[in-house]
């Protein structure tokens, strides 16, 4: 069955201070990719951690249709930070990640499918390295591997590929994309890079002081309005090839 996921009225507040509010989308649909995009500290993160149930708040989530928790699985999130401190190596960890916790036995279809994801990711050179000998990306890619690896039905990825050189960002991306449409997960992902958006998203949520500004299909959500009134740039959306459009900077900024 293809996920979905619907937000109303969702916040989250640290003490009193309110971060996000009244965030509400239509169904967000299984087999898409939905792109959540803003400035810094525009509150995406605590998004992707309230609808992870690592935060409370105010609003309903609703997962497959259902208003409740999400289950084990359901729900998987990747956050920004994948700075580690263990002793495992990168193998141990994605097949830890695929048991889900200590409580059951190994069976050959998690083999499997460890392996399977770590060859999609092209880390199989790195499988039996430990963590702490990673570089950056590496982690970040192995943080990656560690929920796609859980089967879920809702993915979040907070900045997936910020720490990738651009011919990975590309490949990781089309991956998530090719996943997403192969088993019916619902993709929400956290990018700055508009152009990668354009490629990748096929639904833009936009997220500016704690609110949600705008959330539709991408060619109707990235426009000349949006960079002045989010980003304040001037520039223009062009079809530079056959495949998908471009963002253009104009003005002061295009030289920096």
């Amino acid at each position: 069955m293809v996920a979905s996921l619907q937000l109303t009225d969702v916040g989250v507040r640290y003490g009193k201070q309110e971060v996000l509010a009244g965030v509400t989308t239509p169904a967000l649909k299984g087999g898409e990719v939905t792109a959540v995009i803003g400035p810094n500290a525009a509150g995406k993160s605590s998004l992707f951690r309230r609808i992870a149930g690592l935060l409370d708040g105010p609003g309903s989530i609703r997962i497959d249709g259902a208003g409740s928790l999400p289950g084990p699985g359901q729900v998987c999130y990747m956050p920004q930070d994948t700075s580690v401190n263990t002793v495992l190596t990168v193998y141990e960890s994605v097949l830890l990640a695929r048991k889900q916790g200590a409580g059951r036995k190994v069976t050959d279809s998690d083999l499997e499918e460890v392996d399977r994801v770590l060859h999609g990711l092209q880390i199989e050179p790195i499988a039996f390295k430990g963590l702490h000998e990673l570089s950056g990306g590496q982690r970040q890619l192995v943080s990656l591997a560690q929920v796609l690896v859980r089967d879920p039905r809702v993915l979040l990825l907070d900045e997936p590929t910020s720490a990738l050189d651009l011919h990975r960002q590309v490949e990781v991306l089309a991956l998530i994309r090719s996943l997403a449409r192969d088993r019916g997960i619902c993709v929400i992902l956290a990018i700055h890079d508009l152009n990668q958006v354009l490629r990748v998203a096929d639904r833009v949520m936009v997220i500016d002081a704690g609110t949600m500004v705008s959330c539709g299909p991408v060619d109707r959500v990235i426009t000349p309005t949006l960079l002045q009134n989010i980003y304040k740039v001037e520039g223009r959306i062009e079809q530079c090839s056959r495949l998908c459009p471009h963002v253009i900077i104009d003005g002061p900024l295009a030289r920096l």
